[in-house]
């Protein structure tokens, strides 16, 4: 009786890939390889939605050749499945950690059975993109679910690996197969299906080359947990020598900083740099990027504005500087908030462009097109407008109609045009005339208000200062979404004067920003606010 009539199984194979990462070539190697080596191989996919709202899965099973005669009656061959059973598979190989997530949330990979064979690098999933806060799924996590829901997991950034071979991940991803051992196959008979298929095979072999080795190498783990920092409290003031021994070394400390800061920002903003070593030491760092992005926003002398705010923070800063941070870091988003003219600047930066060449592997002589999908909003097209002639266009029926009319469709212009990238051109180069643009005017006025509430807050509540200015955090984007985060900022700021003088005030008002960010419509934040008055209503009562 044959080997498989008397209950043998066939390997069963899941790989889970986006779009454009080669997943069905690495499915068709694996079916390539086995039936050279007279196996009977399979393979089947099931598309998902998008590029990244769903991967697709390509499930391979391989059943080795037959060891006897075939029985009178018996079946010549054995009826294979077409999609993998949770439980059931033997290999599942994974693009990107989050797909390993999936397949381990799937039940496709388990920890009686599964090699599991994943890329560790992220390609955001679009629920993490969309996320008003930061909806990122912690790498750790992953890494932890990778090795207790698998029987063993395989795992290195096959992406950059392929990158640094010139291929694509499917290459390194089927080296990273070959070297760990899980299929009855030597490293030349995988080499083989890699070059019969006549693709790119010595990019290809080279990334093949890099996965097989990171297979051998142990797979990262989660980083340990760092403990607390142990605070003592109550030790007194310091005596009189210490104190000139602190001092002396915080003017050395300022020095360096003033020294490292200008080599950071440039000729340019030496003087911002200096100003810099002037602020709490756990500052120092996100005041030297906010110098720089609201240097490359506007000018220096925006800058100089932004240390100017800062500065207001920090003289209220009662504790260990961590309002100065915060203030450092929120105050220069908002005062970098996107416009039209920042976006226009944003595609044609050089860097960007060179990244997109980098990414899709183009050639120093190979000629790309970015393409941009623009939809322009009245709003949008206004608040770049000189404030006078901005405030009538928006009152303006006519225009709203015209501009309606005209963007309806949105827009697609190619940046790596002449017309294209000079019409971003030009719209960057607008920049010295955002000061007297309509929402420049706006946006000034509702920061220094915020800053004056956080200023006043601070005097007699120090965390709910910390929190109103990470309240900053709910303005995002531009167009609805911006609109949107308006309204949950604004809602906010006025729950502040309900929360004044409570002890769970910062504590409060961190649960209602959370609830602001929870959903783009604001409804999570609107029934957080109505039991806010439900309790308030009921303490007065």
């Amino acid at each position: 009786m044959s080997s498989w009539l008397s209950g043998q199984r066939p390997i069963t194979i899941a790989v889970l890939a986006m779009g454009g990462e080669g997943g069905g070539v690495l499915a068709d190697w694996i079916v390539a390889m086995g039936e050279a080596a007279d196996y009977t191989a399979q393979n089947t996919s099931v598309a998902g939605v998008a590029q990244r709202t769903g991967a697709t899965v390509y499930y391979v099973e391989l059943f080795p050749p037959l060891d006897g005669e075939i029985p009178q009656g018996g079946r010549g061959k054995p009826v294979l499945s077409v999609f993998p059973t949770p439980g059931e598979v033997d290999i599942v190989i994974a693009s990107e950690l989050m797909e390993a997530g999936r397949a381990i949330e799937r039940g496709f990979c388990t920890p009686d059975r599964t090699t599991l064979i994943s890329s560790t690098n992220r390609v955001y999933a679009i629920t993490e993109r969309i996320a008003l806060g930061d909806g990122r799924v912690d790498d750790d996590l992953l890494l932890e679910a990778a090795h207790k829901g698998s029987k063993r997991f395989v795992g290195a950034d096959f992406g950059k690996l392929a990158q640094q071979a010139g291929s694509v991940i499917s290459a390194s991803l089927f080296g990273g197969l070959a070297g760990s051992g899980s299929l009855p196959f030597t490293r030349a008979q995988f080499e083989a299906a890699v070059r019969e298929s006549g693709k790119s095979v010595e990019s290809s072999l080279e990334a093949f080359s890099l996965g097989y080795a990171a297979a051998q190498q142990p797979a990262p783990r989660p980083r340990p947990k760092s403990e607390p920092v142990p605070v003592t409290i109550g030790m007194g003031p310091p005596r009189d020598p210490a104190e000139e021994a602190e001092a002396a070394e915080e003017a050395r400390r300022r020095e360096v900083a003033a020294t490292d800061a200008g080599k950071l920002v440039g000729p340019g903003l030496q003087p911002q740099a200096a100003r810099v070593a002037e602020f709490p030491e756990q500052a120092r760092s996100m005041l030297l990027h906010g110098c720089v992005r609201t240097a490359v926003y506007q000018n220096p002398a925006y800058t100089d504005r932004y240390l100017d705010r800062v500065a207001r923070l920090s003289a209220v800063d009662q504790e260990n500087g961590e309002l100065t941070t915060l203030a450092a870091r929120h105050v220069a988003l908002w005062m970098c908030y996107q416009d039209t003219i920042h976006v226009a600047l944003q595609k044609i930066r050089r860097r960007r462009l060179d990244g997109i060449r980098q990414e899709v592997n183009a050639k120093p002589d190979q000629l790309i097109q970015v393409r941009e999908y623009l939809h322009p909003q009245l709003e949008e097209i206004t608040d770049t407008l000189p404030t006078r002639i901005g405030r009538r266009l928006a009152a303006s029926k006519l225009f709203g109609r015209i501009i309606a009319r005209l963007t309806r469709h949105g827009m697609i212009v190619n940046t790596t045009s002449i017309i294209g990238f000079t019409m971003l051109w030009v719209m960057a180069r607008v920049r010295p005339l955002r000061p007297w643009s309509l929402r420049f005017g706006r946006e000034q006025a509702a920061i220094d208000a915020w800053l004056d509430l956080a200023v006043e807050t601070a005097r007699a509540d120090y965390r709910l200062a910390c929190e109103i200015l990470e309240c900053q955090a709910v303005l995002k984007g531009y167009g609805q979404t911006h609109a949107h985060g308006k309204q949950s900022f604004a809602a906010l700021l006025d729950a502040t004067e309900k929360l004044s003088g409570r002890g769970d005030a910062a504590q409060t008002l961190a649960r209602l920003r959370s609830a602001a960010l929870a959903d783009e419509d604001g409804i999570a934040l609107e029934r957080a606010l109505a039991e806010l008055d439900s309790a308030v209503s009921a303490k007065t009562a």
